[in-house]
């Protein structure tokens, strides 16, 4: 198991996520003669976990059944433990697209914190690219460090303890992006001015605070940094329910009947013999009168549609963009 190549089964030693539903998952370490307690009973790594396929469905000790899933670094960034607030996959998302990384990118982070963005980079820039991620406090480091050792991408990713602001990323001149994540990042531009390759590259920033947009895009301008652009990310999710549409009705038809065409001469009938007197037909009794029509019943047609949400989730922080010109 790797979060950057995909495995058929499980096997000892792998971190696998356990499903129970949409709003329950919980990541699991396999190993042999291990156990995990979830509400629907135990799982036996041994027998329930090691060998079978990843997406399979396991019954637990209690007869309820939960789904092991294979790791990935959006269900890693809903599961991880949180060391540090950490960005979500909306933001995610888009530093990933506007940082252009692609398979071999080069990319220098600071704060890797719980490691969530770090883990969707290394995905993006493996096999062959590489991810310089720098942590001020050393505890998060170690354990950051660990994280990336079970999860088998540790080749791709170096961690340093250390200041960023002071002592930069150690590296210069091999980065294609920079992506900072701490309070000050304007005195971080420098050094990912210096991280970052002669031709140019991507930086981005993000940070809570409209004041230190302020601040960051006027280092960013004073080291030549060009193409700034600040936005934000707002999820909206929408209901979706079904609906019942009634069908218009114009009432009933008032357009003329179409005309008839004459009907054609017919020849004139030979004479016949006058027919004999017939008695006078008996009187017919008046036809009882008709009720009136039922009203007409307006139909309707179920539909599909969505609602957006009374409130939604507000303000997370402001991703600023620059391009480093080619010195």
């Amino acid at each position: 198991m790797s979060f950057v190549e995909y495995s058929e089964r499980v096997q000892a030693g792998d971190v696998v996520i356990v499903y129970l539903g949409h709003e329950s998952m919980m990541p699991v370490k396999v190993q042999a003669g291990g156990q995990t307690q979830t509400r629907y009973g135990a799982i036996r790594h041994s027998s329930d976990l090691i060998g079978k396929r990843y997406g399979s469905k396991v019954t637990c000790s209690k007869g309820g059944w939960v789904l092991v899933l294979h790791p990935t670094p959006e269900l890693w960034t809903v599961n991880l433990p949180h060391r540090t607030q950490i960005l979500y996959t909306t933001d995610i998302a888009t530093i990933t697209m506007m940082l252009e990384l692609k398979p071999g990118s080069v990319v220098c982070e600071s704060g890797t914190g719980s490691g969530s963005l770090s883990h969707a980079i290394l995905r993006t820039i493996a096999p062959t690219g590489h991810l310089h991620t720098v942590e001020f406090h050393q505890q998060r480091a170690v354990e950051v460090e660990q994280e990336f050792r079970e999860h088998r991408v540790a080749h791709l990713v170096s961690v340093r303890n250390q200041d960023v602001c002071r002592d930069g990323f150690g590296v210069a001149g091999v980065a294609d992006a920079v992506f900072l994540d701490i309070p000050n990042p304007w005195e971080a531009v420098g050094h990912a001015h210096t991280a970052m390759k002669r031709h140019g590259g991507r930086l981005c920033s993000f940070s809570p605070c409209i004041e230190q947009v302020q601040r960051t895009c006027e280092a960013l301008a004073q080291r030549g940094f060009y193409d700034l652009s600040t936005l934000e990310v707002l999820l909206r999710v929408h209901d979706v329910r079904t609906v019942g549409l009634p069908l218009p009705h114009f009432g009933p038809d008032q357009s003329p009947a179409p005309a008839q065409s004459p009907a054609p001469a017919q020849s004139p009938a030979p004479a016949q013999s006058p027919a004999p007197a017939q008695s006078p037909a008996p009187a017919q009794s008046p036809a009882p009168a008709q009720s009136p029509a039922p009203a007409p019943v307006h139909a309707s047609l179920a539909i599909k549609t969505t609602t957006p949400p009374r409130s939604m989730a507000g303000h997370t922080g402001y991703l600023t963009f620059a391009t480093k010109p080619r010195t």
